[in-house]
């Protein structure tokens, strides 16, 4: 039996198997998949569009400030001068390509009350501080603000650490704490619409948002738009929701002052992902988390994220899952892990099949006659259409949800330079979805093994589901970060592996975690 005959009794093989009815029901199940998101981006397009209906409509009635407020008379001195203190606390950490641009867009505010801007850096020896420090000298006769160091957090990440010391240190009668993240490129208007929701409902604990990636043409970079794409539906619910991202949330300063709910202690004893412990919290406590249609950021990707920089912030991403705050929060967690790794794989797993039925096709056509397989293989190819098919609806779906916020981003800064869909690759899209869905469960079950990540030259070690050690080395981690590939300052970093390096790496050491190192 020649090689070729092998290879087609081996092809005809696994589209046979291909065609069972457990494998019928994996690319069913793939295609219902797609569909579902479909769903949900076509549902949070509808809310967006909401929002730009009804900016369009206020302009129409005369208001030319519609993207600071739908109520011109809000504009009104008398309201503006009621306005209550936000202190906007941004925990920095590396200077990269796009933070100048983020910061003005975040001083420059037009927020109408007391508004005071706290930059909090681990040491004035990373290359923030100077960056920060000179744009704040341009500003300093027109915005309150100040740089501070915050040194090396002993108890907790060094983000929520930052977070920390920029409350301990914010003005006395402020009433809302905003936190953002330092790639957070705000809207004029943004400041003025979270507060104002926080004064209509006082019940609200958190108000949030989220990002809207701007990929730089990398397959990394799509990875990442691709993987905060499905999250974005829960987002874009114009009022109550049980998501929570770190990069933006308002909150009451008293909170922290009292330490309501136990959300100091929660963060400072142990906290590693601000986000996942504030959310648990709300969760624990029946607390009301908001985010306002109009709270959706441009977030440029850096031009030049690799792959291997994807894979961290992966790990980074799946990492949160091993952190917990109680015994109902872990079980959580667990469930998510579950459910997230199952339905990745089951997303993931009708493409490889539909490779194979096709291929099989080919051999078959190429053959120029007719085979006893032909009968599975036909079968295979319907799948296959059907799957085409859901996959059109969705990226189709991903596109429109992608168009209304690049739309609606355009509508909130009029003054900046307008966004595209122009530079947007539907072909590595596609590619990404199914890459970042199979990598997707490999990084989970690597976190779950581990219990410790480097996260920006730092090694944190979970027990429990809380940071109990810490360890630093000058010349342990990477030299940038991960999406905004901001410098971090390293003068003794070793070269960077590659992702295939790392993640055979990871493979290899599943059974000996505490020994690995990025």
């Amino acid at each position: 039996m020649s090689t070729m005959e092998v290879v087609d009794s081996f092809l005809f093989s696994l589209s046979k198997a291909f065609s069972s009815p457990i494998a019928i029901f994996i690319q069913i199940q793939g295609c219902l998949i797609c569909l579902i998101l479909s769903l949900g981006w076509v549902l949070a397009a509808y809310v967006r569009n909401r929002e730009i209906k009804q900016m369009k409509d206020s302009a129409k009635a005369g208001n030319s400030f519609s993207f600071l407020c739908h109520d011109i008379n809000e504009l009104e001195h008398s309201y503006q001068a009621s306005l209550p203190r936000v202190s906007v606390v941004m925990p920095l950490k590396g200077f990269g390509e796009h933070n100048l641009h983020n910061w003005r867009s975040q001083i420059t505010s037009l927020y109408g009350g007391p508004l005071e801007f706290l930059f909090i850096v681990e040491s004035t020896e990373d290359p923030a501080y100077h960056a920060v420090s000179r744009l704040l000298s341009d500003f300093k006769d027109h915005v309150e603000a100040q740089v501070i160091v915050a040194g090396l957090s002993t108890t907790c990440s060094q983000k929520i650490h930052n977070q920390l010391v920029g409350v301990e240190n914010m003005h006395p009668e402020t009433k809302y704490v905003l936190f953002l993240d330092d790639d957070v490129r705000l809207h004029p208007g943004s400041i003025g619409a979270l507060t104002a929701e926080m004064l209509k409902n006082p019940e609200i604990f958190i108000q949030t948002g989220y990002p809207l990636d701007l990929p730089s043409g990398s397959l990394g970079s799509y990875c990442i738009y691709e993987y905060h794409m499905p999250c974005s539906m829960g987002f874009a619910t114009g009022g109550k929701t049980f998501f929570l991202w770190g990069g933006c949330m308002m909150m009451h300063a008293d909170d922290f002052r009292c330490d309501r709910h136990g959300v100091l202690s929660g963060l400072r004893d142990g906290g590693y992902s601000d986000d996942m412990t504030l959310a648990a919290l709300a969760g624990a406590h029946k607390l009301l988390i908001t985010s306002p249609p109009v709270a959706v950021f441009p977030h440029p990707l850096a031009s030049d994220l690799s792959f291997s920089r994807y894979w961290n912030y992966l790990r980074k991403q799946t990492f949160v899952l091993e952190s917990y705050i109680s015994r109902v929060n872990w079980i959580m967690n667990r469930a998510l892990f579950s459910v997230h790794c199952y339905l990745s794989w089951g997303f993931a797993a009708p493409y490889f099949m539909a490779v194979v039925h096709i291929a099989a096709a080919l051999r078959i056509y190429a053959q120029g006659y007719a085979r006893e397989e032909t009968v599975f293989v036909s079968k295979g190819l319907l799948l296959v259409a059907c799957l085409a098919a859901c996959t059109f609806v969705e990226l189709f779906s991903m596109w429109n949800l992608t168009r209304v916020e690049v739309r609606l981003c355009n509508m909130l800064s009029p003054e900046a330079p307008g966004l595209s869909l122009g530079s947007y690759n539907w072909v590595l899209v596609f590619v990404a979805m199914v890459v970042d869905n199979f990598l997707y469960p490999i990084s989970a079950m690597r976190s779950h093994f581990s219990q410790s990540i480097n996260w920006s030259g730092i090694r944190y070690h979970l027990k429990d589901g809380k940071i109990y050690k810490i360890d630093r080395s000058k010349d342990m981690g990477p030299l940038y970060t991960d999406l905004g590939g901001k410098h971090l300052g390293k003068k003794g970093a070793p070269q960077k592996a590659s992702f295939l390096g790392s993640l055979c790496r990871s493979l290899a050491q599943w059974r000996r975690p505490k020994k690995y190192d990025v």
